[in-house]
């Protein structure tokens, strides 16, 4: 009562005041009844946010705590030395160790589960859930006088496919990622990384060999796994009736996919021979391209197909093999015309004056260009790889050096974390992804078929390339072919697209078990195998060129009589297909596209001189001593020390006080391999003369 009069008091003379408390007292008392009266608060859905927030936090804090001990205990393996583990195994090890402490010491939670049964009248296809569900949930409204129940809540729940136990784990749950992260946020930067990285001048060196490993050997590859599993599995009745041919022939296209990441890191590290880098490194990029297209076609012809046939159907084989060849040739024109796009607007805009948007623009011009071709149901795996090609072959000599460096590290970095977590993924999601089904009679048929298929590619087609081929393909370098063909990450996410069947299943697990033998092992044991098969290894980049007149080799050892190899014989070590397509590239597409010469006023015939002459920029007119290098010629340099320029290469040997420049002419380089080989005193870029061609020279020094 006291406090009451003492409340009154103080608001004595103050009405608006009291009016103002009066009406918050009751718009809170009245607010409060109202949250009582609602069966559920907005507070409850807060809560249930936040819950789920955290869940999201701890899940991606799992997989960045995985990648910060994969990277530090990496740099303790390179710091010693160590190479019996590469970063991709030791991210898998990890992830099979994290997903098992999820897996079993975490506490179990029920979820709330309500089972709902279709409507009467409710008509869907009964062999494929449908997308939406809408939940009709009764609201409670209380009154004093009674509580009435009202159908006035309706939820919307995605499908996100069939689980089998309902006891998990909220984190076990939560540490699983939609299939489609993979193909639309991982594997690009990965795609697109190896082809921005290749080498194109060994890449096109062994070009009819790579397309040979590539498109025939994968096919080949998928259809004799799925032929092997499918005879194998005849042997065990209840594997039979679960399997049909097509299912073998699909798990045949996944699984041929190659990633060899973990040898070709070894091979740079070790500078195993450029040709064999080349061949591997080449496969496996067309490799992931060949393999996603041929599990379309495959899955084309299972749609076509009709089971009361009986047999083989040879319209639809044809249809699928059409919509093969469509599909890859339309992906491989869009990747193609969108880095031709890229080079143009880099080409003949000044956008290289702010590095930061034009860094920007290159960038979501790639991406732009995988969701174009999967929006357009083509693949966009192999539109962002062509992509990646032109963007390196062209684009690149459009950008300013801070473009340049700024777009080799990004993806170099994005490639890098998405690999490793992906690996990563791969060891958690064997205890935590709930749609595994483990078979072992079925996983030890695949490892047997998959390597059986790997030697049915590499070795007969290696014996058919040697017919027509300079350098030949020696049993060694085949050897080591056949345990490149390691698996990863493009044939983990193919199998984890679709996991709804139990053979779907069954592919996921053996396809992940597959992946985690080939890493660890295969990819642990490079270096005893490459000592085993006599590999030489500390090679010179470019071999043509290892060995001159009076030019000391590696170890300090002068070689006498050694003589310069012939146009002739360099020319003949080339893919018939890279020399049609070099010459056409140079006189027409590299003129067009950068600011490289000779120029189209050079090359087009003189009725199209007005053409030539829109197309040219100023810049490629007045190339000159500051023109950018062409990206495509890549030497080796002899000893750490080199002399950079711009336009002709000059590279240092290993005697002392001189050094060997390897001048090069860039138009004739592309054009006829025509190069000179000069000893000077060591002088400093600066001192090198520009003739009226843009050519660097010694003063005094005729060349």
């Amino acid at each position: 009562m006291t406090k009451f009069s003492l409340f009154k008091c103080y608001f004595k003379g103050k009405p608006s005041i009291l009016v103002l408390v009066l009406f918050l007292s009751y718009s809170l008392h009245f607010g409060f009844c109202q949250d009582l009266m609602s069966g559920t608060p907005d507070s409850e859905y807060d809560e249930k946010a936040l819950n789920t927030h955290r869940l999201d936090n701890l899940n991606l804090l799992l997989y960045t705590f995985l990648l910060i001990l994969t990277v530090v205990t990496i740099w303790m393996f390179k710091h010693r030395r160590l190479r019996f583990l590469h970063e991709t195994g030791l991210a898998v090890i990890y992830g099979l160790v994290v997903g098992a402490i999820i897996r079993y010491t975490g506490p179990i939670t029920e979820p709330r589960v309500i089972p709902v049964v279709p409507a009467l009248g409710t008509h869907y296809n009964h062999s494929v859930p449908p997308d939406v569900l809408w939940l009709q949930l009764s609201k409670r409204v209380s009154s004093k006088a009674s509580a009435t129940y009202l159908n006035n809540h309706t939820f919307v729940y995605t499908f996100r496919g069939e689980i089998d136990n309902t006891s998990l784990n909220e984190i076990d749950q939560k540490a699983t990622f939609d299939p489609e992260v993979f193909f639309n946020l991982l594997l690009p930067p990965i795609i697109f990384h190896a082809a921005y990285s290749l080498k194109r001048k060994y890449f096109f060196k062994n070009l009819g060999a790579i397309f040979t490993f590539a498109f025939i050997g994968t096919t080949v590859t998928a259809f004799v796994t799925g032929s092997l599993i499918w005879g194998f599995i005849q042997i065990f009745p209840y594997l039979a009736k679960d399997f049909s041919f097509l299912d073998t022939l699909y798990f045949g296209a996944v699984i041929s996919a190659t990633d060899p990441v973990t040898i070709l890191a070894i091979f740079s590290e070790l500078h195993v021979d450029v040709n064999l880098y080349a061949l591997v490194f080449g496969e496996s990029v067309l490799n992931d391209a060949i393999a996603i297209v041929l599990t379309r076609a495959i899955q084309s012809y299972a749609e076509k197909y009709n089971p009361n046939h009986g047999g083989f159907e040879m319209v639809a084989f044809f249809q699928a093999v059409g919509e093969f060849l469509l599909i890859f040739t339309s992906s491989l024109i869009l990747g193609s015309t969108l880095g031709i796009a890229t080079a143009l607007l880099t080409k003949f805009t000044r956008i290289r004056d702010f590095p930061l948007l034009e860094t920007c623009l290159f960038v979501l011009m790639s991406y732009t260009t995988f969701l174009i071709a999967e929006a357009t149901d083509l693949t966009g795996i192999v539109a962002v790889l062509f992509c990646g090609m032109c963007q390196a072959h062209y684009t690149y000599n459009n950008l300013s050096d801070d473009s340049r460096v700024r777009t080799k590290s990004f993806f170099e970095l994005l490639n890098f974390l998405a690999e490793n977590f992906i690996f990563s993924y791969i060891g958690v999601s064997m205890f935590t992804f709930p749609k595994h089904h483990f078979d072992v009679a079925f996983i030890c048929i695949s490892f047997i078929a998959v390597a059986l298929g790997r030697a049915a590619n590499i070795y007969p087609l290696s014996f058919l390339l040697n017919f027509g081929r300079k350098p030949k393909i020696s049993r060694n370098f085949q050897h080591v072919l056949f345990f490149s063909g390691m698996r990863g990450a493009m044939a983990f996410a193919l199998a984890i697209r679709n996991t709804m069947s139990k053979a779907r299943q069954t592919f996921l697990t053996t396809t992940s078990l597959i992946v985690i033998g080939s890493v660890i092992f295969v990819g642990g044991s490079v270096t005893p195998l490459l000592t085993c098969f006599g590999i030489p290894v500390g090679v010179e980049e470019d071999p043509d060129h290892a060995v001159l007149p009076g030019t000391p080799h590696r170890g300090g050892d002068l070689t006498e009589g050694a003589i310069e190899p012939s146009r002739s014989s360099i020319q003949s070590e080339k893919s018939w297909l890279a020399r049609i397509w070099g010459g056409f590239d140079t006189k027409y597409m590299k003129p067009l596209l950068t600011h490289s010469k000779p120029t189209l006023m050079e090359t087009l015939p003189p009725c199209c001189l007005p053409v030539a002459r829109m197309l040219t920029t100023s810049e490629q007119l007045n190339q000159g001593c500051g023109a950018h290098g062409d990206s495509d010629i890549e030497l080796c340099i002899d000893d750490a020390d080199s002399v950079r320029s711009s336009g002709p290469r000059a590279f240092a040997s290993t005697q002392p006080g001189f050094q060997r420049v390897y001048f090069v002419n860039d138009r004739k380089m592309a054009v006829d391999d025509e190069d000179r080989h000069l000893f000077y005193p060591i002088v400093s870029p600066e001192t090198l003369s520009c003739d009226s061609l843009g050519n660097k020279h010694l003063p005094g020094s005729s060349v």
